[in-house]
């Protein structure tokens, strides 16, 4: 068999192109050449191609020892469930579980052809009007994710949306605990108003966990073509996801901020607007969607802790870590001010 001309760490193309042969036979035309995405927080991407098709890979990250983390089964099976759905999701093609092929599990699905915007930079070419189509569009698809019923495509034990808003106040604040080595003026207290002020939560639904723009891709007519990265995706509360989009739509407005968001885009929806759509749409109650968007800071807030913590334990090295931990009380005193609004209201 020819060798191929790329070798990224964590994919041989030899070998993969050895099992596709034997699971999907006339799938691949030739050899194949690999490419890791850049831009994953957690599993891995890769593009592949044979010259004429491509594809797209999923696997755990190099080294990792929490398979529940990085559970390719289960991301597989979302998508999967979705696909025949009005969610746009790419075509998942095969699961491989046999870590004798690429050394843990990986999954391949199509490649769909789109634009992820990390940026509000790299919206600017498009313009205000396009952004702001854009960002809508987001919205109208969390919407539709929302509207499927879990059961009817087969995801009714996808999760234990019972008790679910508590349970990951409870995972956060253990993550928390986990990274603290400095004060953080005023976590604490925002944990606990989360606690006490927890609303009840709509009937479950899937839920993405991570639903931002940077995580679909827009096609040239500014539709999304696909809603990408499902490894945070459980059944549970859909007002979650919607709590981080509006986090997500807020600009920070920091000077060399190392955090990127698109919301400070000319165009860009702000939060009230979103959240008016999104209830116009689904037809749910949005009125507790400040303490959804308050845990959102809260959650964003110990993650970054998390790489602050790792960044000063020289387990974590690159441009901008050094500059995480003075983001850290921003998040925190942003998730305070919406619960007060939330109070004052």
């Amino acid at each position: 068999m020819p060798t191929s001309h790329v070798t990224p760490p964590g994919l041989d193309p030899d070998r993969l192109r050895g099992h596709l042969d034997r699971a999907l036979p006339g799938l691949v035309g030739g050899p194949l050449d690999a490419r890791l995405v850049e831009g994953g927080r957690s599993n891995l991407t890769y593009t592949v191609t044979d010259g004429t098709g491509s594809w797209v890979v999923r696997r755990p990250p190099l080294g990792h020892v929490l398979a529940t983390a990085h559970d390719m089964r289960r991301e597989y099976r979302v998508i999967k469930a979705l696909h025949p759905t009005a969610v746009p999701v790419p075509e998942p093609l095969l699961l491989c579980e046999d870590e004798s092929v690429l050394g843990a599990p990986f999954y391949v699905m199509e490649r769909v052809p789109g634009t992820p915007y990390r940026t509000a930079e790299q919206l600017a070419p498009i313009g205000p009007e396009r952004t702001r189509a854009a960002v809508l569009g987001l919205v109208d698809t969390l919407v539709e994710l929302h509207a499927v019923d879990p059961a009817a495509v087969g995801l009714g034990d996808f999760g234990r949306p019972d008790g679910f808003l508590g349970r990951q106040l409870r995972r956060w604040g253990k993550q928390l605990d986990a990274s603290r080595t400095r004060e953080l003026t005023g976590i604490d207290e925002l944990h606990a108003a989360l606690g006490r002020t927890l609303p009840a939560s709509p009937a479950p639904t899937v839920v993405h966990g991570d639903y931002r723009l940077d995580n679909v891709l827009l096609g040239a007519d500014d539709r999304i073509k696909a809603v990408l990265d499902w490894e945070m995706s459980t059944l549970g509360d859909p007002l979650t996801d919607l709590g981080l989009l509006a986090m997500y739509s807020v600009p920070l407005e920091l000077a060399d901020s190392p955090i990127s968001t698109t919301a400070g885009a000319a165009g860009h929806p702000r939060p009230a607007e979103l959240i008016e759509r999104y209830a116009a749409g689904s037809g749910r109650d949005t009125s507790a969607v400040s303490w959804y968007t308050a845990f959102a800071w809260f959650k964003l807030a110990v993650i970054l802790e998390g790489i602050h913590f790792r960044y000063t334990a020289g387990q974590t090295v690159g441009p901008g870590f050094d500059r995480i931990g003075a983001l850290v009380p921003v998040f925190i005193e942003n998730g305070l001010a919406t619960l007060r609004t939330r109070q004052e209201g």
